[in-house]
């Protein structure tokens, strides 16, 4: 049965979750619908029948999060933990979903077999793949669902993507160690950058700073003269115009 609306405002979809997904989308005495719906300052409508899901938003929604909310509910839909799906209402969480009917067609025993090949024994294929790339991975059905931030999202995706395809287990966990590795350098390469900036910007915010340092440089080059060089040697031992000496008895 359609549940009627109780908050003002025009009905808009957002997706279609399929019957055994219903109760978890619910979740125990309604937590995880109110979960939701505070997180996003609307209103769930599910239809108990057909699996649609449909919004009703209050006046003060966050257009951000209008746009994001769809994915939240296939997430859940497709075999997503709700608190976890819940994290791409935040800034930088995306969703990738693959169905693997698009790579072996509809037949249920070519779909068993690819789907092994994604989780591998024990699981091991997907761990693998999460902990290379830092996204998680859920397989449910014929779909498999990716959430991760900018960098892992890609590296995961690519990796389902070449599995799907027919690549080796070994040729795909290798080139994903490779990418990750060279992504960890030029986060070092980064960071050195950001604090050779710090230390310029730390100058600047000590007075003479720069200049004690250029004066220090200039006396150590001009300490460095040939020792054959008697007129370079009188030069030296001048003083400048602000150095002097002092004399003070022990």
């Amino acid at each position: 049965m359609k549940e009627e609306a109780s908050v003002a405002g025009p009905m808009e979809g957002l997706a279609r979750i399929p019957q055994d997904r219903i109760a978890v989308l619910i979740g125990r005495k309604g937590i995880t619908r109110r979960a939701l719906e505070e997180a996003t300052n609307s209103k769930l409508h599910i239809d108990s029948k057909s699996g649609d899901v449909s919004v009703v938003w209050n006046e003060d929604f966050d257009p951000i999060l209008r746009m994001k909310f769809p994915d939240v509910i296939r997430a859940i839909g497709r075999g997503m933990n709700p608190e976890r799906a819940l994290q791409l209402l935040k800034d930088g969480q995306h969703l990738r979903l693959f169905d693997m009917r698009e790579y072996v067609g509809k037949n249920a025993n070519q779909q068993r077999r690819i789907r092994s090949r994604l989780i591998g024994r024990n699981g091991r294929i997907r761990e693998l793949i999460e902990e290379h790339s830092g996204a998680e991975i859920v397989i449910y059905g014929s779909t498999v669902v990716i959430i991760g931030d900018e960098e892992a999202l890609p590296l995961a995706s690519q990796a389902i993507e070449r599995l799907l395809q027919g690549a080796e287990h070994s040729s795909v966990l290798k080139h994903l160690e490779t990418e990750r590795r060279k992504k960890r350098m030029a986060s070092r390469s980064l960071e050195s950058i950001d604090t050779h900036e710090d230390g310029g910007r730390f100058e600047a915010l000590v007075p003479g700073l720069d200049a004690a340092r250029r004066k220090r440089e200039r006396r150590y080059k001009e300490a460095q003269v040939d020792p054959e060089d008697a007129d370079a040697i009188d030069q030296m031992m001048e003083l400048v115009e602000d150095e002097s000496i002092g004399y003070e008895e022990e």
